[in-house]
């Protein structure tokens, strides 16, 4: 089992018309025993900005403590949020800084730029970005995520049909993993 695997996770982030949906399940578990049904992957940057960590649990805490000090550090200094393009650039060479040793963590970044421009991308543990312009998935549940997602994936959808079509993405994905499930949280923007 990859490491990677240990704890199970689901994520997916999908865009609409001047907004995005990121989503995540709820199960933490150690291999094939649950642990917890209640996990929070995705957690908030700021009111247009959220990273979403896939992988072993311990390490996406420590990268999240990490994050938060960073864009606090950026916030003081520019006196102004982090934009989600310039987030993905400080995620990514956060995670290549430590590329010999590396948190064992898939990011998912989704927010709001300019105009409210919706930004979506993706990243392996050493911080190689991977950017969408439809959807972006990741964890143990990311074949089937991607197939749900193809399947599903509209342009340029409202709030409410894109918080539909994100929630059945991750739920019927999640049926098909044994790893992750639980249900999920939903974050619409």
């Amino acid at each position: 089992m990859s490491i990677f695997e240990y704890n199970g996770s689901a994520v997916v982030a999908m865009v609409g018309k001047n907004c995005f949906a990121i989503a995540s399940d709820r199960r933490l578990g150690v291999q094939l025993q649950t642990i917890a049904t209640d996990f929070q992957r995705i957690s908030k940057i700021h009111d247009k900005l959220f990273i979403a960590l896939s992988g072993l649990a311990t390490d996406a805490q420590t990268l999240y403590q990490r994050l938060v000090f960073r864009h606090k550090l950026y916030q003081l200094r520019e006196e102004r949020d982090m934009k989600p393009e310039t987030f993905a650039s400080l995620v990514s060479a956060l995670l290549y800084e430590k590329r010999f040793g590396p948190y064992f963590c898939q990011p998912v970044i989704a927010g709001l730029g300019d105009e409210d421009k919706p930004f979506i991308c993706t990243m392996d543990c050493i911080g190689a970005k991977e950017l969408a312009k439809d959807f972006v998935v990741s964890g143990t549940a990311s074949e089937s995520l991607y197939g749900a997602c193809e399947a599903m994936f509209k342009p340029d959808m409202e709030p409410e049909e894109l918080f539909e079509t994100i929630s059945q993405a991750l739920l019927s994905s999640v049926d098909r993993d044994c790893l992750s499930g639980w249900g999920g949280h939903v974050y619409v923007v």
